[in-house]
């Protein structure tokens, strides 16, 4: 990965629709040399998927929060599964310290999260810390060589 790839990165994170041509323009490529850059970091698995960020709140979700859970290792093949399939989880990470898992979800009420919660708790003890604000989105990551 060179230079030009982590430019083109960087502009797809920022927004994914951006026109090839208008990359084209700022790495100094033509719009056929940029498609396949792209092609490559896709094939590569760099580039994993395109999506859109939406707005959680106008589509009634006004509730996000972080739940820690702590469970035995042995629950995780039962665990990972059931945790998949509820569509109110972005995001389930696998963390050290006093915690196995680090849930983010979003509800449209704090009785939907206490249900959640609730459930969730079959598979062990939880921590849960409700957002109120926040200041830094969910961006890409700044690419750099080295």
């Amino acid at each position: 990965m060179d230079n030009i790839d982590m430019q083109i990165l960087d502009m797809l994170q920022q927004n994914a629709r951006t026109p090839l041509k208008a990359i084209a323009e700022k790495v100094f490529l033509s719009s056929p040399a940029v498609s396949t850059r792209i092609e490559h970091l896709e094939k590569q698995g760099i580039i994993k998927s395109y999506a859109a960020t939406i707005d959680k709140e106008q589509l009634g979700y006004h509730i996000t929060a972080f739940i820690n859970l702590e469970m035995e290792p042995t629950q995780k093949q039962e665990f990972y599964p059931w945790i998949s399939e509820v569509p109110n989880v972005i995001e389930c990470n696998c963390v050290t310290g006093d915690y196995s898992m680090l849930l983010k979800v979003a509800f449209p009420s704090t009785v939907d999260l206490d249900v959640f919660i609730g459930k969730l708790q079959q598979f062990g003890r939880t921590s849960t810390q409700i957002v109120f604000s926040t200041p830094v989105e969910h961006r890409g990551i700044k690419i750099t060589k080295g």
